[in-house]
């Protein structure tokens, strides 16, 4: 069997490939295909996707939070495996292995649902939070001791690199370059590595206000100790992404507006308002350019059809049965769904004063907020030295004192790019780079899970 590397470069698109002289090499010795987005175009649905060949309705992936209603918590950024209602690539290649006397070794590094994989070799971010609120930046992997080796040789991942204000090139660096470790010392069949550096800047500033020429390239020097150690295995070389970033002038707020109507429950205290679900007719969980809007009453649903219909910025909205229409007919999707228009994005705020925020909002705090929340790839420009504010606030956890790294803004506006609807033109559509037989100019997501297979020698 001949190993394969499955890169997960998150943010190209045939456009931009372009830019990344190593990775068009690749291309140049297989083939390059544009993949139409399965919708919300997140990573948590688009892996889900790329893993299974399923769309959401069958995965049950539907963003990359919802609403769990057995506790009626919003979560966002799960890692466990068992979130993925179909069976994974590598639980399929484990599975046919087995069946033809054959055994495949995998290794996963910070795709998502890492935790619990049907892999041999595992490695993903999971800090170690303290009974006491502390959180201390880590990683975790199995088998026991594989990552602490790859951070014996590379030194600790940057953490605030992977996200937040500080987000940038050196955590995509790292993972290529664990990833070529983990090749080069542990001879995986299947390795799949995510690089997240082009989910930064487009984001934050949109394309046409990033120098994505300069950002690609930047991804693309980060490839190269995994591409050296995959050339020194003979291992060939896939490229997946999972989407294209668009430019967008105005943030949509969908429970702001349904808080008008009365239909969100809040709870008053110490640490700003705190969304109360079981007091809520109806709450939109943001993602991106796509919101769940979860109607216990049924009867509620045309009121908050009417009222979230109505908003500038909301393209449109399926209810029911019509979710089917883009894959998302799954018991954890929200009775209703929001598409924004092209240039607009939903944010989660449920609050109407910011004097009485909560205090995550101002805070790196993905697993806290109920939406997701793209701000916290700014330092609140009110802040005059922002640099020097998180380092004041990072002594006084050192020395024990508990304090909220409050250096995020509330201004919605700042936001400049977003991504979560089918691209516009197909240039713009997520890339894919393969080899062996061309399946064609255009390949659905659904098909990438059997083409690697294949290449694997694993077919049905």
């Amino acid at each position: 069997m001949q190993p394969l590397v499955l890169i997960n470069a998150v943010g190209l698109t045939p456009r931009l490939l372009e830019f990344a002289p190593r990775l068009k090499a690749v291309a140049a010795a297989g083939w390059v295909a544009n993949m139409p987005e399965v919708l919300p175009a997140v990573t948590c649905t688009a892996q889900a996707t790329l893993l299974t060949g399923k769309l959401p309705r069958e995965h049950g992936v539907v963003a990359n939070g919802w609403l769990f209603r057995d506790t009626n918590e919003v979560r966002f950024w799960q890692q466990s495996n068992r979130l993925i209602d179909a069976e994974p690539l590598y639980a399929t290649a484990r599975r046919r292995a087995t069946e033809r006397g054959r055994a495949v070794k995998t290794a996963k590094l910070f795709w998502w649902f890492n935790q619990g994989a049907a892999v041999d070799i595992s490695v993903t971010p999971k800090p170690w939070y303290g009974v006491d609120g502390n959180k201390v930046f880590g990683v975790s992997g199995t088998p026991a001791g594989v990552a602490e080796g790859v951070e014996a040789k590379l030194g600790s991942f940057p953490f605030p690199a992977f996200w937040g204000p500080m987000a940038g090139k050196p955590s995509t660096e790292w993972i290529a370059a664990a990833a070529g470790v983990v090749l080069t010392d542990h001879a995986p069949d299947l390795t799949l590595a995510y690089l997240p550096h082009l989910d930064y800047d487009p984001q934050r500033f949109g394309p046409a206000g990033t120098d994505m020429a300069k950002c690609v390239k930047e991804l693309d020097d980060a490839c190269a100790p995994l591409l050296d150690a995959a050339a020194s295995r003979g291992a060939q070389v896939w490229v997946v992404s999972e989407y294209g970033h668009c430019d967008v002038t105005r943030p949509v707020f969908p429970n702001r507006e349904l808080r008008k109507a009365d239909m969100i429950g809040v709870r008053g205290g110490p640490f700003g308002e705190q969304l109360d679900l079981f007091a809520s007719r109806a709450f939109a969980v943001c993602d991106h350019q796509l919101a769940h809007v979860y109607v216990p009453d049924a009867a509620d649903v045309p009121k908050v059809v009417e009222r979230l219909a109505a908003l500038p910025g909301v393209a449109r909205v399926l209810v029911g049965d019509g979710r089917a229409e883009i894959g998302l007919d799954h018991p954890r999707s929200g009775e209703v769904i929001l598409l924004a228009e092209r240039d607009s994005w939903f944010a989660y705020p449920f609050w109407s004063d910011d004097r009485v925020a909560p205090d995550y909002a101002r805070a790196v705090a993905i697993h806290h907020k109920p939406g997701f929340d793209p701000c916290e790839l700014f330092f609140d420009p009110a802040l005059r030295f922002p640099k020097l504010h998180a380092a004041r606030r990072l002594a006084q956890k050192k020395l024990g004192f508990r304090t909220v790294f409050d250096v995020v803004p509330l201004d919605a506006s700042i936001v400049r790019g977003s991504h979560g609807l089918a691209a516009a033109v197909p240039l713009d559509r997520p890339v894919l780079v393969g080899h062996g037989p061309n399946p064609g100019p255009t390949v659905p997501m659904t098909a990438v899970r059997d083409l690697i297979l294949g290449a694997l020698d694993l077919s049905q």
